[in-house]
């Protein structure tokens, strides 16, 4: 059954990307649940997904993740919309746990395609199969990454699967190098009259700005300071383009930095329990560890970013 809060084509906004926090021991801490969410809803997202890569979904056991997804929508209690990413190599198993994140309250489900899917044919007949099984009821946003997944998108597959499933209503656009995909899709869409889906942005970031004038509606990612990706796009939408890209410019040293593939996710954690969001920065095993270098980076970094953005607060100017 549609609520107020299911993701649409028309939806907008930050839908931060949350790490899932461990205990020391590596158990579910869901002390820093409530701390991770109150600091979210503290700093103005529009949404929250859960469970995605960085959620490190694929390193919980599924009694884990439902248990998460319950606790978490619980705390939510209806006041943003959760995003609950279902992924799973096995469609019956993605297709329950999508229905018991819609009977607790999800506002739409987010999926990344299975691996070995090599051709357009094979992605289309995978997700239309999919679409089907869940049914109209369960608004579905498409993950894009083909960077993890090794499965590529063409526009032409989405917008087949767009004309045939009212159900998929959202694209998370991570393709590096893809502004020309996003300028495509909005522009096959605008020449067809078809159906707009809304699509939310990863990467970080680390594209943003020209992801915003290309056409997109926001950001799905995780960067730790979520407080940037909520000015960036409001001042975007609010006409002020420059501003927003000063904005952007402001954080763009650590987000750079937060942005190493495979080690990225630690860096986040890091920071978060930096800024007082989580108790630890564990990242479940196999995953990478920080050393001593690390930690010094991530100070300086941290602050260099505090004494440019007192430097605003008071008019000066910080050299570059």
């Amino acid at each position: 059954m549609a609520t107020a809060n299911d993701i649409t084509g028309q939806t907008r906004g930050v839908y931060t990307i949350s790490p899932t926090p461990f205990t020391e021991r590596g158990e579910i801490d869901f002390k820093s649940t409530d701390m991770l969410v109150d600091f979210y809803l503290n700093h103005d997202v529009d949404g929250l997904t859960i469970l995605g890569m960085l959620g490190e979904a694929s390193k919980l056991s599924p009694a884990e993740s439902s248990a998460f997804m319950g606790y978490v929508l619980a705390r939510m209690d209806g006041r943003k919309p959760v995003i609950i990413g279902a992924s799973n190599a096995g469609t019956d198993n993605l297709v329950t746990f999508a229905r018991e994140a819609r009977e607790k309250g999800a506002a739409g489900i987010m999926v990344a395609p299975v691996a070995g899917l090599n051709s357009d044919e094979r992605v289309y007949d995978y997700w239309a199969r999919l679409l089907e099984r869940l049914g109209p009821d369960i608004p579905v946003c498409y993950q894009d990454y083909p960077k993890t997944t090794g499965v590529s998108t063409s526009v032409e597959v989405l917008n087949r699967l767009i004309d045939g499933f009212e159900n998929l209503v959202m694209l998370k656009h991570e393709q590096e190098s893809g502004l020309g995909k996003i300028t495509r899709i909005r522009e096959t869409a605008a020449a067809a009259g078809r159906r707009r889906i809304s699509i939310l942005i990863g990467n970080g970031g680390l594209y943003l700005s020209q992801e915003l004038g290309r056409g997109v509606d926001g950001a799905m990612t995780g960067f730790a300071f979520p407080e940037m990706l909520v000015q960036v796009c409001r001042a975007f939408f609010d006409g002020k383009a420059d501003a927003a890209e000063d904005i952007f410019d402001t954080y763009l040293p650590i987000l750079r930095y937060e942005q190493q593939f495979g080690i990225g996710l630690a860096i986040r954690k890091e920071i978060l329990r930096r800024r007082g969001a989580i108790a630890s920065a564990t990242v479940r095993h196999p995953g990478p560890l920080l050393n001593d270098r690390d930690h010094a980076e991530i100070g300086a970094l941290l602050a260099r970013l505090e004494r440019k953005l007192a430097a605003a607060r008071t008019g000066d100017v910080v050299p570059a």
